[in-house]
C-alpha cells in the first residue's frame, strides 16, 4: 500500500507541476468575451498579449515592456506567487524522486527515503498554496473588473473572462495539495510497515 500511495503521489506531481509551469509560461489567463464578429480571439497572459486571426490563424503577441515596469497589482502578484510555486513544487517533486522505493539511493536506510518523502509532501502542499492564492486572485479579479464594466453599465468594447491557464493554475495547485496529502498524511500512517 506504501509504494501504491509514493507512485500515486509521484503521479499526481509530476502532472501538476507540470500543470503550474504550463500555466505559469502561457499566454491565456484572460479571453476576450465580447467580439461580436469574431474576427479575432485576444489572449492576455501574464508576459503577453496574444491576437489571433480567426480566418488565417497567424496569432500576434505583444510582450509586455518591462517585467519591473507599472503593471497592475494582480499582473504581479499573480507572477511571483507563480513562480514561487513552481519553484516549490519543482523542489518537491525532485525531492520525491529520490525518496521513492523504487529508485537505487539509500537503499540501507528506509527510515530516511521515508522522511525524504514526507519533506517533498510538505514541499508540494507549500508549492500549491502561492499557486492556488494566485490563481483565485487573478480569477477574482477578471471577475470583480467585468462584474463592475456590467454593473455601471460600461461598455468599453473589450471584456474579458477566464482563459485556459487560469484553470491549468487551479488545478495544478489542488494537484500538488492531493500530491502532497498522498506523501504526508497517508505516508505517516503506512509508516509502521517499514518496522515489520
Amino acid at each position: 500500500m506504501r509504494v501504491l500511495l509514493q507512485y500515486l503521489g509521484c503521479f499526481s506531481a509530476f502532472l501538476s507541476v507540470g500543470l503550474l509551469i504550463a500555466a505559469t509560461w502561457t499566454d491565456c489567463w484572460m479571453v476576450n468575451t465580447d467580439d461580436s464578429l469574431e474576427v479575432s480571439a485576444t489572449c492576455r497572459g501574464l508576459w503577453w498579449e496574444c491576437v489571433t486571426n480567426a480566418f488565417d490563424g497567424i496569432t500576434t503577441c505583444d510582450e509586455y515592456d518591462s517585467i519591473f515596469a507599472e503593471h497592475p497589482v494582480k499582473l504581479v502578484l499573480t507572477r511571483v506567487l507563480l513562480i514561487t510555486a513552481d519553484l516549490l513544487s519543482g523542489l518537491g517533486f525532485v525531492f520525491l524522486l529520490l525518496g521513492l522505493d523504487c529508485v537505487k539511493f539509500l537503499l540501507d536506510e528506509p527510515g530516511i527515503k521515508n522522511r525524504i518523502c514526507f519533506i517533498s509532501g510538505l514541499a508540494l502542499l507549500t508549492g500549491g498554496i502561492p499557486g492556488f492564492i494566485g490563481s483565485t486572485w487573478y480569477a477574482i479579479e477578471v471577475y470583480v473588473e467585468r462584474s463592475t464594466l456590467v454593473l455601471h453599465n460600461v461598455f468599453v468594447g473589450i471584456q474579458y473572462k477566464f482563459g485556459w491557464s487560469c484553470w491549468l493554475g487551479l488545478s495544478g495547485s489542488l494537484g500538488c495539495f492531493l500530491a502532497g496529502a498522498f506523501l504526508t498524511c497517508c505516508g505517516r500512517l503506512l509508516q509502521g510497515e517499514l518496522r515489520y
